[in-house]
């Protein structure tokens, strides 16, 4: 009898470990599944739009609903410009915040800041817009860019990024606000992976003369490259796909802006404005071609990521 309870408990045993592993299987497959679900949904209702433009969409600045002309240029510009500019400005902020809450600061502080760093990450986006919009944009406006425009505006090439009307919106003023949402994300992120070193290697660097700088640089880094990277793609992503925040201080104008304090537009911000007021098979499928465009254009950046990854562990244990 022991022997054939010993038997059915093997058989239970592996019947069930074969069942979780077809759950888990399944829940993985299901998500490739919806994500090609969404693709090609995606690519079907873009599809007259693809007809009707090709690749002209891509580099086509003109938006006239009336004539049914329509070009991806000046929103894809502006998904673009803004997340560079958020990223440009998050990251080191970001970095800065982990490592003075992992390294430098004071024990009875440290749980007071993190809180409030999380507490910044789940602020509605609307907040940060309608925040933007009323209150940082006309102090932006009356104090901050005429001075960019004084200072930076004079450098060849450059300068002509920094000219224009002192509106207090456009692309720059919504990539500083993309900033400040991504900033919390990104140091949050950074800031438990930067827990998880082990303290003996911290302490070994310190204990042979390392400097703070030379701890982070050559143990902490090294050590949770894969976590920094992927706080960084996290905030990327919500620069990418932000709406309610964009569309309020980006201008939300379908011409072409030649420099960062003109009002422009981005993919996010042109689906809300536009897609419950679009008339025509063509016009609706041009905005959900703007869609698949910022599918494809998340794509190509965690692709990215993922081989800067594995070019950074292909070169760990090579002297540098």
């Amino acid at each position: 009898m022991q022997k054939l309870s010993h038997s059915q408990q093997i058989k239970t045993q592996l019947l069930l470990d074969n069942l979780f592993r077809w759950v888990t299987r399944f829940f993985a497959f299901l998500v490739l599944a919806l994500l090609v679900g969404i693709l090609i949904s995606l690519l079907i209702g873009a599809l007259p739009s693809i007809q009707a433009f090709g690749f002209k969409f891509l580099v086509t600045s003109d938006w006239d609903p009336v004539n049914e002309q329509f070009g991806a240029l000046v929103p894809i510009f502006g998904t673009l410009a803004t997340s560079f500019i958020a990223l440009l400005i998050g990251v080191p902020v970001s970095f800065g915040i982990a490592l003075f809450l992992t390294e430098l600061c004071p024990t009875w502080l440290k749980r007071p800041l993190g809180i409030a760093v999380e507490l910044l990450a789940g602020i509605p986006s609307i907040i940060y817009g309608m925040w933007g919009l009323f209150v940082f944009a006309p102090i932006f406006a009356d104090h901050v860019q005429p001075l960019l425009t004084d200072t930076l505006g004079n450098i060849p090439l450059l300068g002509v990024l920094f000219q224009g009307a002192p509106m207090g919106i456009g692309i720059f003023t919504a990539g500083l606000i993309l900033a400040i949402m991504i900033i919390p994300f990104i140091a949050s992120v950074m800031r438990d992976v930067f827990e998880v070193v082990p303290v003996m290697l911290k302490e070994s660097a310190y204990g042979l003369g390392s400097t703070t700088w030379e701890v982070v640089r050559y143990v902490v880094l090294p050590y949770t490259k894969t976590g920094v990277v992927g706080g960084i793609m996290l905030g990327l992503g919500r620069a990418l796909g932000e709406t309610m925040a964009v569309t309020f201080v980006i201008g939300n104008s379908t011409r072409f802006a030649a420099g960062l304090f003109e009002p422009g537009n981005s993919i996010a911000s042109s689906l809300a404005n536009e897609f419950a007021e679009a008339n025509g098979e063509l016009y609706l499928s041009s905005l959900i071609q703007l869609g698949l465009i910022l599918f494809f254009i998340t794509f190509v950046v965690l692709a990215c990521s993922k081989l800067l990854l594995l070019r950074l562990k292909k070169q760990e244990g090579r002297p540098s």
